[in-house]
């Protein structure tokens, strides 16, 4: 099954590639504004050997990875320490609920008078987007807790970390692992967003100077590798989440009883 869905993925691919060899071609669109796929192919294979890209491929996953880590980490912290304190989740709720509709894009111009240009400025955003996404599913998580199951803990004199450990974690652990492959790719859109509009060194940034320098061909081969990366972001996201989760059913193909 999974070799038929990966038939069918790449045949999607093939079409679509196609489709943007033809439609220029054929003169439905202006090629100066969109090229054929070949010469995008040409474009991206000049990227590859420019030691520029692959610079800044690595500060787009600088940020992109330090923002990740330090996201989930005080997600996981946060979300863990609010539910399990009393009357905590209540006095955050309101806070919480003003705060996660923010958009990220909002708070560019504090981070630009902040850090200015450089990856701290990145961080910023990133984390502020990812943050929610895991906090959210942490909270969730640990309300799905089956409260028979921890008053049976509370009763067998375990104590509040052996709780947090044996009955609250593998309940919340789907929410965790879903959440962190909700913010991998959060992460991802935000950095390259801030290098486009900060000027940050990354993808983002050499998206912004292709488009000004009318480099057209190279402004889509660099938004086709950071579709590339997404694609490769969200794939090792559910190998990890399938890793993680190789216990549950929804891994395992169960069906509960």
């Amino acid at each position: 099954m999974r070799g038929s869905d990966a038939a069918l993925g790449a045949a999607g691919c093939a079409v679509f590639v196609l489709l943007g060899e033809a439609v220029p071609r054929l003169g439905l669109v202006d090629e100066d504004h969109f090229p054929p796929a070949g010469r995008i192919a040409g474009a991206l294979g000049s990227e590859l050997s420019d030691t520029a890209f692959w610079s800044a491929l690595g500060d787009t996953l600088t940020g992109w990875a330090l923002g990740l880590a330090i996201a989930v980490s005080a997600g996981v912290v946060a979300g863990v320490v609010i539910s399990v304190t009393p009357y905590l989740r209540e006095v955050t709720a309101s806070t919480i609920e003003f705060l996660r509709p923010i958009p990220s894009v909002a708070l560019i111009p504090l981070a630009v008078l902040l850090y200015g240009t450089e990856l701290r400025s990145v961080l910023l955003l990133v984390v502020y987007a990812a943050f929610w996404q895991v906090l959210i599913q942490v909270l969730y998580g640990v309300r799905d807790v089956d409260p028979v199951a921890e008053e049976t803990a509370r009763s067998y004199g375990l104590g509040a970390w052996a709780r947090i450990r044996h009955v609250l974690w593998p309940t919340a652990l789907p929410y965790v692992m879903t959440g962190v492959r909700l913010a991998a790719a959060v992460a991802l859109i935000l950095a390259v967003t801030a290098e486009l509009v900060i000027g940050a060194p990354g993808l983002g940034a050499r998206i912004a100077v292709a488009q000004t320098s009318q480099a057209v061909p190279e402004m889509y081969a660099l938004i086709v590798v950071t579709g590339m990366l997404g694609l490769l972001v969200n794939v090792g996201a559910r190998a990890v989440e399938r890793r993680a989760l190789a216990w549950h059913q929804s891994v395992r193909g169960e069906v509960a009883v």
